[in-house]
């Protein structure tokens, strides 16, 4: 029987993994007080999220195997989990950069912090090089070390081409939704979201197990890509019609001249004058200009549209689900478990 993961126990992991990073960098006579900052940015930028990257590796791991893990064996599966969250730090702390944002998991942004600064575009560089690092000492005699070095390469690849198509296609600074479409949206979520968040766990989980066909490894593909996209659709939804108590923060998609699966669908739909309308509001930085394009959204009942895609979209997911071949070792339960996750969720 499978167990999944707490927050508490994949955390626990961390410690180990940081002073593992620190060594290696020690190696090279780093002054101890730069040590301590590699240090401070390490726990600063990677702790404090919700971590579900990261565990799903080991759930992933325990489901293959059908029974919970030993030590060793959550050890190694938790590194790999951590290493997906070194790469979502090291996203996480240029975008917010590129971004000017100003706060993240209710903390000034890195960048922001006292004595930090541009020095944050080095600290991104040194999150995203302890995954090397980590990978060498904990992975190097594992028979798919190439494999997993190849993968945080393409799938740090894949999601950087898309945060390019997203920057180009949405500055904060200019709104022109005629650079807008749903293909733009699906292409920037693809390889923005959804290979490091749904793909890169499994993919993971299945080279640490030694299953990683091509064939399991295209099935996975072919299902958590899909699931990556319902999930982004949904969190656009929840961005303007979720409950901010619910979600833990207030909507700014609006504001923030996202190209967001709201604004397409309702750009597919205006008629003329609702076009205006939203030429005329979206992106502006207005709170009074946003209130329009959510009372627009309203008219053009985005909420019904939205909750249909969603029923179609998942009844998708589950009927590839249910031809999973699991004659590979490949399990159903591991898309099961993240689509249990995410379908009709209020946060």
């Amino acid at each position: 029987m499978a167990k999944a993961t707490t927050l508490r126990e994949f955390e626990s992991i961390f410690p180990k993994l940081v002073e593992d990073i620190l060594a290696h960098s020690r190696q090279y006579n780093l002054p101890e007080d730069f040590v301590n900052w590699y240090r401070k940015s390490l726990n600063a930028n990677t702790i404090g999220g919700k971590c579900n990257r990261g565990m799903s590796v080991p759930d992933s791991v325990s489901i293959l195997r059908g029974a919970p893990l030993k030590e060793e064996e959550y050890f190694q599966a938790a590194t790999l989990g951590w290493m997906t969250e070194l790469l979502q730090a090291f996203f996480l702390v240029s975008d917010d950069i590129m971004d000017s944002s100003i706060t993240r998991r209710g903390q000034p942004c890195w960048y922001r912090q006292p004595n930090v600064g541009m020095i944050a575009i080095n600290d991104a560089f040194l999150l995203e090089s302890a995954i090397y690092s980590l990978l060498k000492k904990h992975f190097r005699s594992h028979p798919a070390y190439v494999d997993l070095l190849e993968l945080f390469h393409e799938v740090t690849f894949q999601t950087e081409l898309g945060q390019l198509c997203d920057l180009l296609t949405a500055p904060e600074d200019k709104v022109d939704l005629n650079s807008f479409s749903m293909d733009k949206f699906t292409f920037i979520v693809i390889y923005k979201t959804a290979y490091y968040s749904f793909y890169l766990p499994v993919a993971l989980a299945l080279y640490q197990q030694n299953i990683a066909t091509p064939k399991n490894l295209k099935v996975a593909e072919q299902i958590l890509i899909p699931l990556g996209e319902y999930f982004q659709a949904q969190d656009d939804y929840l961005d303007n019609f979720g409950l901010p108590e619910h979600i833990g923060k207030i909507g700014t998609d609006i504001l923030d001249n996202k190209c967001s699966w709201l604004i397409n669908t309702a750009l597919a739909i205006a008629t003329p004058e609702q076009r205006k309308i939203l030429d005329d509001n979206y992106g502006r930085k207005d709170p009074t200009k946003e209130a329009e394009v959510k009372k627009l959204y309203g008219e053009l009942n985005l909420q019904q549209i939205y909750k249909d895609y969603e029923e179609k979209r998942v009844g998708e997911i589950k009927k590839m689900i249910a031809e999973v071949d699991e004659s590979e070792g490949l399990k159903k339960e591991v898309f099961e478990s993240f689509l249990s996750k995410i379908y009709k969720r209020s946060k």
